[in-house]
């Protein structure tokens, strides 16, 4: 019995032995993982960096708005008639009194030349019985009779003379002719389309503005248009109507512009980006869009700092600062308090950050913010 014991006590006491032996090992590794820890230090995060710049900003009013012709009609036959000649082609440009279609005219220039031999005749006669009544060989009436059949032939041929130029369609004005509706030999009533032609230089631009903007809106405000299928390109332009009424529905205020358009790029119908530019510079703290960090409870950016580290050298950190935010115009925002001029902002890469983290700047390949981007395809 005691010999019995004896083993049980041996046995507990060599597992306790080793119990310890392994809890003493662990312990060992956790304190050298606790003293690393406390060394290690966590390597510097690669961001791109901007400064805080002082710009002057000259107050815009943006809106969307659709390019309109000056002039644009369809032009469309008058009388019934057969074509027999074309004189464009589709999309050209054409000056004002081109001859564009021809309709079938023999049988008014058959009646024409009647007409005028009818007229002729009357002229001679009107004039003998004016000489005869000179003479006093014939009555008052007689010189009547003659002038009213001069007059009646005169206007027979005037008659022919219409309907056989309402048979020549001509440009109104000078412009760009669209895709052609007809065909020599076609049989045109009268309403047939012809094609439609619109005045392309100068150009409208049609669009609508709060009326909140009726305070600085005037004719003759310069406007700029931008559309995205010429990146890069801008055209000026001047306020030439503002409606006299808002919409009441939007509380919208319609205005009208004049856009030079030389080069024709400018086509009606399409939509552009207009900005009305209003009287008065403003100087504003602008910083990349990419910098702010958006959250519900207020927005933010990562101010550069430089502090020392433990061992006395001196480095980058990352301090966030909470902004209010002002007007935005393509890659670059207003910035209203928060910042001052000539602070550096992290510009990409914020996301990843905290307050006092190690960063390092590394600009080589950072993008260049613009206020007006135009990306390009690769």
């Amino acid at each position: 019995m005691k010999t019995r014991t004896k083993l049980w006590i041996g046995s507990v006491l060599g597992l306790l032995a080793v119990i310890g032996i392994l809890v003493g090992i662990k312990a060992g590794q956790i304190f050298k993982m606790v003293n690393a820890g406390k060394s290690f230090v966590l390597p510097p995060e690669s961001v791109t960096t901007a400064p805080v710049k002082q710009v002057e900003w000259q107050p815009t009013k943006t809106a969307i708005g659709t390019l309109v012709a000056v002039h644009g009609v369809t032009l469309t036959a008058e009388l019934t008639g057969q074509v027999r000649q074309i004189g464009f082609d589709s999309g050209a440009s054409v000056k004002q009194g081109a001859v564009l279609v021809k309709l079938d005219t023999s049988v008014e220039e058959a009646q024409l030349a009647s007409a005028e031999a009818d007229a002729s005749l009357a002229k001679i006669s009107l004039d003998r019985a004016r000489t005869l009544r000179q003479g006093e060989a014939n009555t008052p009436a007689d010189l009547d009779a003659a002038d009213a059949r001069f007059k009646q032939a005169a206007a027979n041929v005037a008659n022919l003379q219409a309907t056989i130029a309402k048979k020549t369609i001509r440009a109104p004005f000078d412009g760009r002719i669209a895709i052609r509706q007809v065909e020599m030999g076609q049989v045109l009533s009268a309403g047939n389309p012809v094609a439609t032609i619109q005045s392309v230089s100068p150009i409208y631009v049609e669009f609508s503005l709060p009326q909140q903007a009726l305070a600085d809106l005037k004719v003759g405000q310069r406007v700029q248009v931008r559309t995205d299928v010429f990146p890069g390109g801008t055209w000026d332009g001047s306020v030439s109507a503002v409606n006299s009424e808002v919409e009441v529905a939007t509380r919208n205020v319609r205005v009208r512009a004049t856009v030079p358009n030389a080069d024709g790029r400018l086509r009606p119908g399409m939509f552009a980006n207009v900005e009305v530019l209003t009287s008065g510079a403003k100087t504003v703290l602008a910083i990349p869009a990419t910098a702010v960090i958006f959250a519900p409870y207020g927005d933010s950016v990562f101010v550069v700092e430089e502090k020392k580290g433990p061992d006395g050298k001196s480095g980058s950190v990352a301090r966030q600062k909470f902004v209010r935010l002002g007007e935005r115009r393509g890659d670059i925002v207003a910035v209203e308090s928060g910042l001052s001029a000539g602070e550096t902002v992290v510009s990409t890469g914020a996301f990843k950050l905290r307050n006092g983290l190690s960063i390092v700047a590394k600009n080589d390949l950072a993008p260049s913010p613009q206020t007006s981007p135009n990306p390009t395809e690769n």
